[in-house]
């Protein structure tokens, strides 16, 4: 079950967190994977990584808020039978405290980018007679949560995308899903910590942990494997649909 073997498929931000947990699996289920990451050498680890074990991978330096590096990146790779829309930013603030820049950077690679990925590959799955895309949305963009406006706004962006691109597709058998997340553990999460709660990493940690029902962050294998599902044939009735993985947050936090 959850086969690719014979697909080619393209992970932003596939360099680190819950990407370069995609792309390993990826890669460990027989696909062809091309991590597209802004960072070279996180990029050219992964892929390193995967070869060094026996799969196939190839690292793509591209900044995905640039349409022009993002259509050449995505005719370089030709054949795209998967898109896992991963790479994204975070940002702590309010509307009131949150600047135009703050705002426009986060538009740019949270949204513009996975316009500009859907934009270069769609039509690609279109000539090769079809295709499975996964978005990463959020919680956020259904529940409120405090300090992350912009973060918020660009994930309600990635949902409505979402189900937008798999109704008009849905006759060129292109499905369109997103998963969104709770708190996951990446390395990511502990930069972010150290950066806005220094001295006070541990009790963070433990707090944004504690806001799960479940006790717990998520793992970066375990979301990986849940797009691996939606990424494969096994999943072949399933599009339009946001799946929610996030340990109890949504339905049990009351």
């Amino acid at each position: 079950m959850f086969r690719l073997d014979g697909k080619a498929a393209a992970i932003t931000g596939g360099g680190s967190g819950i990407g370069r947990a995609v792309a390993k699996l990826f890669a460990e289920q027989g696909a062809v994977v091309h991590i597209i990451d802004f960072n070279e050498v996180n990029a050219n680890s992964v892929a390193a990584e995967i070869t060094s074990a026996g799969g196939s991978a190839h690292a793509c330096i591209c900044d995905v808020s640039n349409q022009a590096q993002v259509n050449e990146k995505m005719g370089a790779i030709g054949k795209i039978d998967i898109l896992v829309n991963n790479a994204g930013i975070a940002h702590v603030g309010k509307v009131e405290n949150t600047s135009e820049e703050d705002f426009d950077r986060v538009y740019s690679i949270n949204v513009k980018g996975v316009y500009n990925c859907l934009h270069a590959a769609v039509p690609v799955m279109k000539q090769n007679g079809g295709g499975a895309i996964l978005n990463l949305a959020s919680i956020a963009a259904v529940v409120g949560i405090s300090d992350r406006f912009a973060y918020s706004m660009s994930k309600g962006a990635v949902y409505a995308m979402t189900l937008s691109v798999a109704r008009d597709y849905i006759h060129d058998k292109i499905r369109c899903n997103s998963i969104s997340p709770a708190r996951v553990h990446t390395p990511f999460v502990d930069g972010f910590i150290s950066k806005n709660y220094p001295g006070q990493e541990k009790e963070m940690l433990e707090k944004l942990s504690k806001s799960q029902p479940i006790g717990r962050m998520g793992t970066v294998e375990e979301v990986a494997k849940l797009i691996l599902f939606l990424c494969s044939d096994d999943a072949s009735f399933i599009t339009g649909c946001d799946y929610m993985i996030d340990g109890g947050f949504i339905k049990l936090n009351n």
